[in-house]
Order: structure tokens, then C-alpha cells, then sequence
């Protein structure tokens, strides 16, 4: 039969919450500007391809655009 068991079975080290909450936040800044980035770029490139804007005109909108997103998402 199984033994049964009434606590944990190993404890490990007590858990760094400052350190796990510094790198929950790093992780979610990441994401965060990541994303804003990912989306700027597929703008840029929208722009480029079903406009008639060349390439300079894409890569002038996706500074601005990620610039802009990134000031607003502070």
C-alpha cells in the first residue's frame, strides 16, 4: 500500500520575493514592449507593401509609431 503523507515531503530554501517579483516585472516589460514593437513593425510593413510609401517611408513610420507607443504605454 501507499504511505501516506502528511506534509510536504522536501523543503526546499525559503523563497526570494523580491527577486521573484523583480523578475515577474522584468518579464512582463518585456512582453509588454515586445508586443508594442511586434505590432509597429507589422504596421510598418503594411504600410510598405499596400501603399504606395517606399521603404524609407515604412521604416520612418515604424520609429515613430514604436516611439510613440512606447511613450503612451508608460
Amino acid at each position: 500500500m501507499a504511505e501516506q503523507m502528511n506534509g510536504p515531503v522536501e523543503t526546499g530554501a525559503a523563497m526570494d520575493y523580491a527577486e521573484h517579483d523583480k523578475t515577474y516585472n522584468l518579464f512582463l516589460a518585456g512582453a509588454k514592449y515586445g508586443t508594442i514593437h511586434i505590432v509597429t513593425l507589422l504596421i510598418a510593413m503594411a504600410i510598405y507593401f499596400f501603399t504606395g510609401a517606399g521603404a524609407i517611408t515604412s521604416i520612418l513610420a515604424f520609429i515613430v509609431l514604436s516611439v510613440g507607443a512606447v511613450l503612451l504605454a508608460r
